[in-house]
């Protein structure tokens, strides 16, 4: 019965879709004033609802995303990103890709690619990229905590290219200027010839759990094509950030 109203309370939350107080819960719900105020309190002490304005005024909670996050499929995510991805192919004419984070990895887990048919394009695959070398993963570890970076570092550095970076002072400059411009980028430091851009796309508090992308040839990836592009970038992770908090919305 306890868990039930708990879990009652996080669904009417989550459907209000704007901050609500305990009175409308309370009203909403027909729980004993008391009771609905504890269980409410027990909610926010656990993080599962959140008061952001400390007004009295709750919101689905972080940590409540996380769970929902966690238990989210590649489909699922792939599904919300999707459209905004292909709007991204189509309007940068350049392959464009979404990595996720998950059990110390980053992972390419979706591309769109441009409709112009005589536009000459690089498809990067799917799956594991290395943490060191690829935009989509430094995008993501620039944000994360110091010890992910120190792991990061301190662990197996392959040098793909004569213009991989393998050394700690590298990667450490390499994370402050990311950190400092908001994308990372890759100029052949995997393949040569080839170079791609990312910017983190972060959920919530949670940080960056994910990237998105854009891949192409060198001979136009230069300098400041990728800035241009990285800079368009964050725009659209913004943008990714919101649907896939959206598909991410508990369900009733």
């Amino acid at each position: 019965m306890h868990l039930d109203r708990l879990i009652s309370i996080m669904e009417l939350v989550a459907v209000a879709g704007r901050p609500v107080l305990a009175a409308d819960i309370q009203k909403a719900t027909g729980l004993p004033k008391p009771t609905c105020y504890r269980l409410v309190q027990t909610l926010l002490d656990h993080g599962m609802i959140d008061s952001p304005a400390e007004d009295g005024r709750v919101v689905i909670g972080e940590r409540l995303i996380r769970i929902a996050l966690l238990g989210k499929s590649d489909v699922d995510v792939r599904k919300a990103a999707a459209p905004l991805l292909k709007e991204a192919a189509v309007k940068f004419n350049e392959t464009v890709f979404l990595s996720r984070f998950r059990n110390h990895q980053v992972e390419i887990i979706h591309v769109e690619t441009p409709d112009d048919p005589a536009r000459a394009y690089i498809h990067p695959g799917l799956g594991v990229r290395p943490l060191h070398a690829c935009s989509c993963s430094k995008a993501i570890a620039a944000f994360a905590e110091p010890e992910f970076q120190d792991s990061i570092i301190t662990g197996t550095l392959r040098a793909y290219t004569e213009f991989t970076k393998t050394t700690e002072a590298d990667l450490r400059h390499e994370f402050t200027e990311i950190v400092k411009r908001g994308f990372a980028d890759c100029d052949q430091e995997i393949d040569i010839g080839i170079a791609s851009v990312a910017a983190p796309v972060s959920i919530g508090n949670i940080g960056a759990t994910f990237s998105v992308g854009a891949v192409g040839p060198i001979r136009r990836f230069g300098s400041t094509y990728r800035a241009e592009i990285g800079q368009n970038l964050i725009g659209l992770a913004n943008r990714v950030s919101g649907a896939i908090q959206l598909c991410n919305v508990p369900e009733v």
